[in-house]
């Protein structure tokens, strides 16, 4: 029962004592009630279960078949336990050997992945069993999960490159994979957010689309995006899929970028006039404009690429004003890089001053942008040892202090910019202030670095003479399923090892187990 404090200050702060409940409060009487026994369905099942079994018990005759069973258990000889420990250990072995192998591969535990993705839902813990696709409260939750989006650590990386284009040449070269399975994966749960909803059963293509962005394997992928366009030849989120993955060049990319551009302005024009009719129109609505956006997302970094700048940065531009709610996207920092290139500093500064702002997020591309900044007016003219000796100028200082605050903000960053570190492909996803935000910043902003004379030096400097160790990013544990499989696979081992040499001890000590078991 909820503590009637706890109520009290729920509604005192305007927050519906319901929610406190663990109740919500849109939700009807049924639906409530469907959820409750969805979450004892499992605990029901049990009790039902040892019921039936009490019931029974005279006529399966349990006592006499139990008696039975401790009587043949007994009867056993050392032998057998030593090869059952024996055979325990060796597959317990083998799937410690695969768990390690999957969790080194994939980067998630298969049995705890397993586990989550079916034998929760089957024991009424899946999170949206109560809520029916287009229902309000569904798309309340839609609301809220992007509301929350903006919150969490890891975020998409704005400069993330092109699968077919970019990342796909790595592979040919060197035979390996650039992408983990774990960050292919948060793409595609990005893909399945921004280009999928719930009335994506109206249009076969959609319909199509939506099986293809669940879809691992790649060349699956393509096939159904090729299906999606022979049902609809303006499906603009297989023109998408296309040229990100199947494009081998960013001219290609480009190409179909511009295609999947011509279908998506027009099936948003007709989203705009069907909005009011119906909330389901409405998200019809929010999911042609993600579309749209990241098309046109898209078509500046081709251009960027291919060496068209100025057309870049307006297009970026047009995009933050027409689209502002979309600041999660971070496309301000795509515009930041490209106005870098230019050398149009005084831009720069004006983008920084909108958003180098306390109340928004920050990232390694504002701190270390603004940090270049302030360096890029003293670095040519900084020398260590006459600042030892004359002190820092003003301007000095706040150069020093716009490093500390971007050091402090994300620490792994100046070992890629000193090239103290080698650099690798950025990953499509990073997590703020840590290592692989580090990485995709360096890989992209470490020309404009360069190009700035004394830039890096000052930076070297300031690092070097504050920050003396640089906090190590913690490295992933491993999960329960593997602990408890080697745990597992060794006591087996211990055991079998004691039974084969002291037979005689380990055989008496299992029968004085399952006599105690019996008797009680």
């Amino acid at each position: 029962m909820a503590d009637p404090g706890c109520l009290a200050e729920a509604e005192a702060a305007g927050t519906c004592p319901a929610l406190v409940l663990g109740l919500n409060p849109t939700l009807g009487w049924r639906e409530r009630l469907r959820a409750r026994l969805a979450g004892t369905g499992a605990s029901l099942w049990f009790v039902a279960g040892l019921g039936l079994l009490y019931a029974l018990r005279i006529p399966l005759r349990l006592c006499e078949n139990l008696a039975a069973v401790t009587v043949f258990l007994n009867s056993l000889t050392p032998k057998f336990y030593v090869a059952l420990t024996g055979t325990s250990s060796l597959i317990s072995g083998l799937i410690f050997i695969f768990e390690w192998w999957y969790f080194h591969k994939h980067g998630t535990s298969f049995i705890e992945q397993v586990s989550v993705s079916h034998l929760r839902p089957l024991m009424g813990g899946t999170e949206h069993s109560i809520s029916e696709p287009g229902s309000p409260s569904r798309n309340r939750e839609n609301e809220t999960s992007r509301q929350n989006l903006s919150e969490c650590k890891v975020w998409r990386n704005p400069l993330n490159l092109f699968r077919g284009a970019e990342y796909r040449r790595y592979t040919w070269v060197t035979g390996k994979e650039p992408l983990t399975y774990y960050d292919m994966n948060l793409s595609a749960q990005d893909h399945q957010t921004f280009f999928t909803c719930d009335t994506d059963f109206l249009r076969p293509s959609d319909t199509v689309m939506q099986k293809a962005w669940r879809e691992r394997n790649p060349p699956a992928r393509i096939k159904a995006a090729y299906q999606a366009l022979e049902l609809n030849n303006n499906c603009a989120t297989a023109y998408v899929l296309l040229a990100e993955e199947e494009a081998t060049t960013i001219v290609d990319a480009e190409r179909l970028f511009k295609q999947a551009l011509k279908a998506g302005e027009t099936i948003y024009r007709q989203s705009q006039q069907c909005q009011h009719q119906s909330p389901q129109h409405e998200a019809q609505l929010r999911r042609d404009t993600n579309v749209l956006v990241y098309i046109k997302r898209r078509l500046a970094m081709c251009a960027r690429k291919l060496g068209r700048i100025r057309e870049a940065v307006k297009v970026m531009r047009d995009l933050m004003k027409e689209f502002p709610p979309l600041t999660v996207l971070n496309i301000h920092e795509n515009l930041l890089e490209s106005l870098l290139e230019l050398q149009a500093y005084a831009d720069v500064q004006a983008v920084l001053a909108k958003y180098d702002d306390i109340s928004l997020p920050k990232s390694a591309a504002i701190c270390y942008t603004a940090a270049l900044l302030k360096t890029r007016t003293v670095s040519d003219k900084f020398s260590p040892e006459t600042a030892s000796k004359r002190g820092l100028s003003t301007a000095e200082i706040n150069a020093v202090e716009a490093i500390h605050r971007a050091v402090e903000f994300n620490p792994h960053v100046p070992k890629y910019l000193l090239e103290m570190k080698s650099l690798i492909l950025p990953p499509e996803h990073i997590l703020k202030r840590g290592d692989s935000e580090a990485i995709a910043y360096a890989f992209s902003h470490l020309q404009h670095w360069k190009r700035i004379e004394g830039a890096l030096n000052l930076l070297q400097c300031t690092w070097e003479g504050t920050f003396h160790h640089v906090s190590v990013y913690p490295k992933k544990e491993l999960p329960l399923f593997i602990h408890f499989t080697a745990g597992f696979c060794s006591s087996t081992a211990v055991i079998a090892v004691l039974t084969h040499q002291l037979p005689e001890i380990m055989g008496i000590l299992l029968k004085l187990i399952w006599a105690e078991g019996a008797y009680s």
